[in-house]
């Protein structure tokens, strides 16, 4: 009976210590998760936008294309008489803290793409959709750029 008395505490230092591995465990999995859904949130709202300003610049109502000066054009476009809108909502960026988007701009200062601010690691790194092709290999989000470039027309 006198050898069972310290017996208690190992096994009790022994059962914290194996539930504290455990759930270090399911939090690094959770945490990888969360970013695989964020990184999907980005592709689809990055599609949105840059579906909106392909929108924008492919009906100029005097026939002049043009990029959007912001993305707040992209919600009600007042270069129509009626309510235009080529987006519902601003999206934020999943990957940042603030939500706020980089720009890439033409030379006129219109919006021609969005990126993410994200200085973190991606986890997909290839398999990418043809579109995305340019995205292999790259080393953070912020590398990851969307952009709307209009289609050149070739002459037969």
């Amino acid at each position: 009976m006198n050898g069972e008395k310290g017996f208690t505490y190992p096994a009790a230092l022994l059962l914290i210590i194996i539930v504290s591995v455990s759930l270090m465990v399911v939090q690094k999995q959770w945490s990888t998760i969360v970013k695989r859904d964020k990184e999907k949130e980005l592709f689809f709202r990055t599609s949105q936008i840059i579906g909106a300003i392909e929108s924008y610049y492919q009906q100029p109502p005097g026939g002049t294309q043009k990029y959007p000066g912001s993305l707040n054009v992209l919600l009600k476009d007042n270069r129509f008489p009626g309510l235009k809108r080529h987006l519902r909502k601003l999206f934020k960026d999943p990957m940042t803290k603030d939500g706020g988007w980089g720009f890439i701009y033409d030379g006129k200062g219109g919006i021609k793409g969005i990126f993410s601010r994200s200085q973190e690691e991606p986890i997909k790194k290839g398999g990418f959709l043809k579109k995305y092709k340019s995205f292999e290999n790259k080393q953070k989000y912020n590398e990851w750029k969307f952009v709307y470039e209009p289609k050149k027309e070739t002459s037969s």
